[in-house]
């Protein structure tokens, strides 16, 4: 496994670390190269992502306003890496190769987005439910604990990629005398035995075969109360494990998730803006730099010059208004007169 750190900020790493996402404003995505259009796609990829984790918005992306920031994802990326990945094909048994881009986002400004969606960001720590599972293959229900991480490893990862995370109970033999009580549905019984465990939340499933496929009935208690029912069935069994995940989120989405007013979407304005005060190259270049630098400006098209003023042709992301208030807090240039739609700024 060999890890490429790259991106607007590199991450220091000790020989042998592996590169993966950490927080809820990381994400990971699969890329075919990392050229910068394959990364900038992967950018996108990764803030819908991002944006699910913190809203429980299935697709965010769809929100009025919300699809253009998106398709701009590179404007909210702090860092990034790349992880090249080792496995094998589970249908050839030969070794396959992938690529896997980790973004870390900037958490301003995606709370910003969040609020434009209409929520307040989901906040951390997060709590993280305990999984009692009990899975029958057709030699009886058991228990699947921290011994079978692996048979409950989708549902583990789906939660992890929601923004959460799940535990396993250690199965010892009290734990794994409580299949029975699973597979009647008694709650109350598998939440006394959890009191070992913290929080008192637990995502309690049984998996068997249905036919030529799968099937998983799902509760979720918080607190000694039931606060979800689900089932999900499938010819994959990984993905019926996975969907646990789900229940528990979309859960935990109406209990922590605080919804406000959504954000008024802002429209980028192109405006043309006349700069006075320019007495030498080494002010224009000044200048220059100060507009191709700035977050909300986006195209930049001269448009003519004279002794002492230049005038571009700006794509203003946020709007005049807001250029203006930026402008004002920044100090390298003045706008000239109160009134908000004026187009002249003089150079300091």
């Amino acid at each position: 496994m060999l890890v490429l750190a790259m991106g607007t900020a590199q991450a220091q790493r000790v020989e042998g670390s592996r590169a993966s996402a950490q927080g809820a404003y990381d994400a990971e995505v699969s890329v075919r190269s990392q050229s910068a259009a394959e990364r900038n796609n992967g950018f996108s990829r990764g803030l819908i992502q991002v944006l699910s984790k913190l809203t429980g918005e299935r697709a965010p992306q769809q929100r009025p306003g919300v699809g253009d920031e998106v398709r701009n994802a590179k404007d909210y990326v702090a860092s990034y890496d790349y992880r090249q990945d080792e496995g094998i094909s589970p249908t050839t048994g030969a070794p396959t190769f992938g690529t896997t881009l980790i973004v870390r986002f900037k958490p301003s400004k995606v709370d910003e987005l969040a609020k434009q969606i209409g929520v307040v960001a989901w906040p951390n720590p997060r709590p993280k439910p305990v999984l009692w599972l009990a899975l029958d293959d057709g030699s009886g229900p058991r228990l699947v604990a921290l011994p079978q991480a692996s048979v409950a490893r989708t549902a583990l990862d789906r939660a992890k990629a929601l923004g959460f995370g799940l535990g396993l109970p250690k199965g010892s033999a009290a734990e794994q005398a409580i299949v029975g009580a699973i597979w009647r549905g008694d709650t109350g019984a598998v939440a006394r035995l959890s009191k070992a465990y913290k929080p008192a939340m637990q995502l309690i499933g049984k998996v068997q075969r249905a036919g030529s496929g799968w099937k998983a009935d799902w509760v979720f208690v918080d607190n000694g109360r039931v606060s979800a029912k689900d089932s999900n069935a499938g010819s994959d069994p990984r993905r019926v494990i996975a969907s646990g995940a789900d229940v528990v989120n979309d859960a935990l989405i109406r209990k922590y998730v605080r919804r406000v007013p959504p954000k008024p979407v802002v429209r980028s304005q192109t405006v043309s803006l006349t700069f006075t005060g320019i007495d030498n190259a080494q002010e224009y270049l000044g200048l220059i730099g100060y507009l191709e630098r700035h977050p909300q400006i986006g195209r930049i098209v001269p448009v003519s010059a004279t002794p002492g003023s230049v005038v571009f042709t700006l794509e203003l992301k946020e709007g005049l208004v807001k250029f203006r208030g930026a402008a004002a807090r920044e100090g390298v240039i003045t706008a000239v007169g109160e009134d908000e739609d004026s187009t002249q700024f003089d150079v300091r």
